[in-house]
């Protein structure tokens, strides 16, 4: 009778909710789940957040002019690029898959490697990089320097007459924090709407907990707070050559170590893994189902997993684009089609 008193409590107390000026307000808890909703970004300082979000789409940061922070992290299709591998300077295939920048600000590491601390120093990491933008720091803040609206605009921000790397790592970063996706499906859920999933995605996130799926993947970004083997109970079988955090930390110990990628939005970020190797939701299921909990999922439970995925698809990023600063009469004029020098 207890236990049976203790739920209908909990029930009732799901189901209340209070009109404030106007609008339903829920004030149950949150459920008591191993993840958390999404919170909405708070923004502190909208001047430095408008110059981070004309950084993110300016092309002028790659050595061709052809290559901005948007081209591997498109907003318009999760965060990132759809492919295996990016495009980077002149065509180069780029080493690995594009992490979705959406929630980013979440991971407890950037890269899978996790060899940038945090967004500010992952933001340098592309600009310099000969397979990405295939510039150099000095090159892109002596490009900046000569576009007379960035000057202006980073005095407003910052203060200063000069632009540097680390206030352009910095206004990026503080732009990419902007970019979390709340109001999922299953984060109403979570808050206490019962009608927000149905009956097979319950049942899919009930398998994704006694599967052992949450284990690693756990916390408001379903992962990143974490690195893991890839490949626990069989190998991961993989013609790429990334190590994972033993790239960073030489050790072997660390070998295919890499960050639980977020779960949110997975449902756009195709394809999967590092290596991109695969297509679908179904494939990555059936892979980490095999190769990380030794288990063999049926083709219903299968699908119930990739229900539950779907409904962390939260709230997309939603702004007008910016207009970027022209070029001023110093400023490189780039060719992406010329050869590399």
């Amino acid at each position: 009778m207890r236990q049976r008193t203790k739920i209908t409590l909990l029930a009732a107390a799901a189901a209340v909710a209070i009109v404030a000026g106007g609008a339903t307000v829920a004030t149950a808890a949150e459920r008591q789940e191993p993840v958390q909703p999404i919170q909405p970004a708070k923004v502190s300082n909208p001047a430095k957040v408008e110059l981070g979000k004309k950084l993110f789409f300016d092309t002028r940061l790659s050595r061709s002019g052809g290559i901005s922070c948007n081209s591997c992290h498109n907003l318009s299709t999760g965060g990132s690029d759809n492919l295996a591998a990016s495009i980077g300077d002149r065509w180069q295939k780029g080493g690995i898959n594009s992490p979705t920048v959406l929630n980013s600000s979440l991971n407890i590491a950037q890269f899978w490697d996790g060899r940038a601390k945090d967004l500010r120093e992952q933001a340098g990491g592309p600009i310099a990089n000969p397979a990405e933008m295939a510039s150099t720091h000095e090159v892109a803040v002596a490009t900046l320097q000569t576009i007379p609206g960035y000057v202006s605009e980073f005095k407003q921000v910052y203060g200063k007459n000069k632009i540097t790397i680390d206030q352009v790592t910095d206004a990026l970063a503080a732009f990419e924090e902007t970019l979390v996706t709340p109001n999922a499906r299953f984060d109403k859920w979570l808050l206490g709407d019962d009608k927000a999933i149905n009956a097979q995605e319950l049942r899919g996130y009930e398998l994704f907990k006694s599967a052992g799926c949450v284990a690693c993947h756990s916390g408001a970004a379903f992962g990143g707070n974490s690195f893991q083997k890839m490949g626990l109970v069989e190998p991961y079988k993989t013609v790429h050559t990334a190590q994972g955090r033993m790239d960073v930390t030489k050790t072997d110990q660390d070998r295919f170590m890499f960050k639980v990628p977020t779960l949110r939005n997975v449902e756009l970020t195709y394809p999967y893994f590092h290596d991109g190797a695969a297509n679908t939701l179904g494939e990555a299921v059936e892979l980490m189902g095999r190769l990380q909990l030794g288990r063999t999922f049926t083709t219903q439970e299968n699908a119930d997993i990739v229900a539950f995925l779907k409904t962390l698809t939260g709230d997309q990023p939603d702004f007008k684009l910016p207009l970027l600063p022209p070029s001023g009469d110093k400023t490189p004029r780039l060719d992406p089609f010329a050869q590399a020098k």
